[in-house]
């Protein structure tokens, strides 16, 4: 289960505006991407734009105990308030700036910087401007991810809900 994020995935015509954003965005920077199907949340929102996120991720070594992905945010568009009761992360700014607000602390990052997230640490990011990172982590495990938002904690509940009756199925 831990690494089936299809059912997190937005789709329609949004999704392939934001992609074709996206992919422009990427392509502007110079910045080349695995071959891997990006992942477009909107947390159940239906605000992509407002609320969401893009990912790409690069791997997901559970068994080896890591994670890479690049982690992209529109202008003003915020990954929501969360963390994870495992997961030690750190993320690394290529591009852009971002807010970020960890432990009730907000801080600036622009390119090139690094900010470490521990477990049990809530936080959030920004995009002040188009801006993609690259995360460095533990494995990521959809399961490890607690929302602040009840809406958004309801509808990634039922996600993982759903995930565990599909797991004990097969």
């Amino acid at each position: 289960m831990s690494d089936n994020v299809d059912h997190l995935q937005i789709y329609g015509p949004i999704r392939a505006q934001a992609l074709a954003s996206f992919n422009a965005r990427l392509a502007s920077w110079g910045i080349f991407a695995p071959a891997t199907e990006p992942l477009l949340e909107d947390f159940g929102t239906n605000d992509f734009y407002r609320t969401g996120l893009t990912e790409l991720w690069i791997t997901n070594q559970i068994a080896a105990g890591y994670c890479g992905k690049y982690l992209f945010v529109f202008a003003d568009q915020t990954c929501p308030r969360h963390y994870h009761k495992i997961k030690h992360e750190t993320f690394f700014v290529l591009q852009g700036t971002i807010r970020v607000s960890l432990a009730n602390q907000e801080r600036v990052l622009p390119a090139g910087e690094t900010i470490a997230i521990a477990p049990r640490q809530i936080h959030s990011f920004t995009g002040l401007g188009d801006a993609l990172l690259l995360e460095l982590s533990m494995p990521c495990h959809v399961e490890d991810n607690y929302f602040t938002d009840p809406l958004i904690h309801d509808w990634h509940q039922a996600i993982v809900a759903k995930l565990a009756s599909v797991s004990t199925e097969s």
